[in-house]
């Protein structure tokens, strides 16, 4: 998981592609979201969000 983080980096380094950073940023929140929202105590607090 982390080399693939790295090579992420890497990639946005060297494309100067930095925008991406905020897209991968949203998606990792939501992802954990998703799963905070399987089944845990915190679940009902998230629905309130939306």
């Amino acid at each position: 998981m982390w080399e693939l983080l790295k090579d992420l980096a890497g990639f946005m380094a060297a494309r100067k592609k930095f925008w991406l950073l905020p897209l991968m940023v949203v998606m990792v929140l939501l992802g954990a979201l998703i799963v905070l929202g399987q089944g845990s105590a915190v679940a009902p607090f998230i629905y309130t969000l939306f």
